[in-house]
């Protein structure tokens, strides 16, 4: 099993900038993936960024240029930096890992972020 925390989310203006971590423990090796999804509307989740054990990455169109995802193999954790926020960035931002086979894709509890005046 892998157990997820995510960290950062909080109340910023828009034009800021944060940055969400997510460490990742218990049985972590032979992780496929990582990523961080956002809940936009209820039971909706969409793929914001991910990053493959490789260090290939992938973004959604509207991340592109603004979010930056990476890691830290030595602390077990990955970031997601989030520059010149908008309002519509606003929502809960899960973390997320694929492992093993069948793939089994695991889950953080999600952190807050909003983005407002």
């Amino acid at each position: 099993q892998v157990q997820l925390v995510e960290s950062g989310g909080g109340l910023v203006q828009p034009g800021g900038s944060l940055r969400l971590s997510c460490a990742a423990s218990g049985n972590i090796f032979n992780i496929y993936s990582m990523g961080w999804y956002r809940q936009v509307r209820a039971n909706q989740r969409e793929l914001v960024a991910d990053i493959t054990n490789g260090g290939s990455t992938n973004y959604a169109d509207s991340a592109k240029g603004r979010f930056t995802i990476s890691r830290d193999n030595a602390k077990n954790t990955v970031y997601l930096q989030m520059n010149s926020l908008k309002p519509e960035d606003t929502a809960v931002y899960y973390c997320s890992a694929r492992r093993g086979w069948p793939m089994t894709q695991y889950w953080g509890q999600g952190t807050q972020v909003t983005v407002s005046s």
